[in-house]
């Protein structure tokens, strides 16, 4: 408990840097978001009321101690574009994005451990050097370019799945599904690709182990001893890196959504960054690097959990 304690205190100036860090570099972006939205023919008496309004006529310090005494008290600041809470608006977008990481990440999961386990066992053999090929050419395909093969595939050649667009589950789960099936997979091939290969030099690692020997012994069938002897004890490094992988994705997913037009806190970044839209920016990467960082504490605790000399110490 007392880890876990200082291990949630860590995290502390963590989230602190990261936001002077994006406050800092969005100041020294180029481009006035007030002259963005009201255009260079603005009057004069309109533009230097917004940026009044939005305290960007202020010194960096000043600006940033304010915004940082509106996070402590849960408040992001309103858009500079449509006037909306941004706290909202963040939390309208990380529902789909959330859908969408946990979607590649199962896609990921069912391609990643079974191809891993198969070329751990059967090492140096013709499966084992099949899944190597596919796992260097997973990390090799640009997520963009693999998108626009599934849309020309999957949607303009044979049209089976839409190209872009959104679908609540709780409107229709059915419907959602199918528009998430492209993007999921653009996202989990890739993922499946590293997973695949942790996976393997896991399993690698644990097969000539002692136990697994006794349990062969007792006459445990293989697909036993495999599933339920090593990959259990292989699992803190591929758990490890699914952790990474989950907090990647919640911030990683611009591409993929802006290429499947998915209304995630990706594309709301994007369109704030082009829109100059500093207060949502920085509330969609505040927001993102406290889930990366809770994650990562998760992460921690299952890791903990699946170690039992951990548990002991």
């Amino acid at each position: 408990m007392r880890a876990l304690v200082g291990r949630v205190l860590a995290l502390l100036p963590i989230l602190f840097g990261l936001s002077l860090l994006s406050f800092t570099l969005l100041a020294l972006v180029p481009g006035d978001p007030v002259t963005a939205m009201l255009g260079l023919e603005a009057d004069p008496a309109a533009v230097a009321t917004l940026r009044a309004k939005f305290a960007l006529d202020q010194p960096f310090p000043v600006r940033f101690g304010a915004w940082m005494l509106h996070v402590l008290q849960g408040d992001l600041g309103r858009s500079i574009q449509t006037g909306r809470p941004v706290l909202g608006m963040v939390a309208v977008a990380l529902g789909p994005t959330l859908e969408l990481a946990a979607a590649a990440l199962v896609v990921s999961l069912c391609i990643a451990l079974p191809a891993g386990i198969v070329a751990a066992t059967r090492r140096n053999r013709a499966a084992d050097f099949a899944v190597s090929i596919a796992a260097l050419c997973g990390l090799s395909l640009p997520s963009f370019w693999l998108a626009i093969l599934l849309i020309l595939g999957l949607s303009i050649g044979v049209p089976l799945f839409p190209s872009s667009g959104y679908a609540a589950f709780t409107a229709d789960p059915l419907q959602a599904l199918h528009h998430l099936a492209l993007p999921a997979a653009t996202l989990g091939v890739a993922l499946a690709a590293a997973t695949m290969r942790m996976t393997r030099a896991a399993m690698l690692e644990v097969l000539p182990a002692d136990y697994i020997r006794t349990a062969e012994a007792k006459g445990l069938t293989p697909r036993r001893v495999v599933w339920r002897h090593a990959l259990r004890n292989a699992l803190i490094p591929i758990v490890t890196l699914v952790g990474i992988q989950l907090g990647q994705l919640l911030g990683g997913v611009v591409v993929t959504e802006t290429v499947f037009s998915w209304p995630g806190i990706g594309k709301l970044t994007v369109d704030a960054i082009f829109a100059r839209d500093y207060p949502v920016v920085q509330g969609a990467i505040l927001v993102t690097a406290t889930l990366f960082v809770l994650i990562n504490l998760a992460t921690d605790i299952v890791c903990v959990a699946l170690d039992p000399r951990q548990r002991a110490g």
